[in-house]
């Protein structure tokens, strides 16, 4: 039950009633006790309902915050359901209870045992009395209600940093992978230390950057548009004429992030180097979609390249083509396609992402 409902017994069970007010649960079937009591209460502005048996009450304790009992109504019921109730609740709650005896008289001594937090008041009693002592106990109940809440945040907060622990050293362990993978592919395809040197700090920069939009949130998605923005941003004019960005919001989990950063990085450096970007009169087109499918979306991503130099294939294959034709494909179970038409280079990847948050957002 929500805090805008609480319940009332009627007709012979607990319907909700709109309310954003702790309760009382009375229980006083004989005589007019339960009715001055509850006049009592309503005098005092607290909302109070009346239960016609034990039974009912304790169906109603979850969602009440105090409860008043006459002694002669708890000692001629089967107070079993009432004490698994009192016994089962988590360690913040000890509910308060006002248990209404006669005067003059002693209590049962098995009553306060089972009742635990009990303020025993003797009828007849001073109105006064009794509403002070119910004020009293919905001010107690609220304290630990305030410390369940607590509680629970804290958990939250444990859950949330343990799955973050888990995915820091999942990430460390995958990012010291690529940067080994990086460091071996560059030595491969350069001549020289002053070009392995300037290729394998632009990937590790590269990669830094992918990792920077990861941490803002807690190493989960990054935004594909801010990916695409930190690697071509340095060849946009501002008149859209020679970078041109088409595609709706996309969060990219760190597994296909890191990957899909590389390979926009190979992309722009190839056509800084030898492609659209590295003639004025160039432009790159990005445009990706999102589609619906049995596993959750996939995404299209087009990269076309016009107003360049003549494009031809290569005929050797560098890190750049084997990260875009076979890294993508399998770390990403992406389906490939590059085509090199003498007008300009397109790369298409279609790709699954995933659903799912490993850890939630705060």
């Amino acid at each position: 039950m929500t805090a805008e409902t609480r319940r009332s017994w009627w007709n012979g069970r607990w319907v909700l009633k709109a309310s954003d007010e702790a309760y009382v649960l009375i229980l006083a079937p004989d005589g007019r006790d339960g009715s001055v009591a509850s006049l009592i209460l309503t005098d005092a502005g607290i909302p109070s309902v009346a239960s016609p048996s034990l039974e009912t009450l304790v169906a109603g304790l979850d969602d009440a915050a105090c409860a008043i009992l006459t002694e002669e109504a708890l000692l001629r019921a089967d107070r079993r359901a009432l004490a698994g109730w009192v016994a089962g609740q988590p360690a913040w709650s000890d509910f308060p209870f006002v248990l209404l005896t006669l005067r003059g008289t002693t209590p049962d001594p098995r009553l306060p045992g089972l009742l635990g937090n009990v303020t025993v008041l003797e009828r007849p009693f001073h109105p006064a009395v009794l509403a002070n002592a119910v004020r009293s106990a919905l001010r107690a109940r609220r304290r630990q209600r305030e410390v369940e809440a607590h509680l629970a945040e804290r958990q939250r907060t444990h859950e949330r940093q343990s799955l973050l622990i888990r995915e820091l050293h999942h990430r460390v362990k995958n990012t010291l992978a690529t940067v080994q993978g990086l460091l071996g592919a560059t030595a491969r395809s350069t001549q020289s230390k002053s070009e392995f040197y300037q290729s394998f700090s632009d990937r590790l920069v590269s990669l830094a950057k992918t990792h920077n939009l990861l941490t803002e949130d807690y190493w989960q998605t990054a935004q594909l548009r801010q990916m695409l923005t930190n690697e071509l941003g340095p060849y946009d004019d501002g008149t859209s004429s020679r970078i041109l960005l088409d595609g709706p919001p996309v969060e990219l989990s760190a597994d296909i992030a890191v990957p899909t950063g590389m390979a926009i990085h190979e992309l722009t450096t190839n056509a800084s180097k030898y492609g659209a970007l590295s003639v004025p009169t160039g432009r790159v087109e990005v445009a990706w979609t999102l589609r619906p499918a049995e596993d959750g979306q996939r995404l299209s991503l087009s990269w076309s390249e016009r107003g360049g130099p003549s494009v031809a294939k290569p005929t050797h294959k560098g890190f750049g083509s084997v990260l875009l034709q076979r890294v993508l494909a399998q770390q990403c179970s992406a389906d490939i396609v590059i085509d090199y038409a003498p007008e300009g280079l397109t790369f298409r990847m279609d790709a699954p992402l995933a659903e799912s948050r490993l850890v939630p957002r705060y």
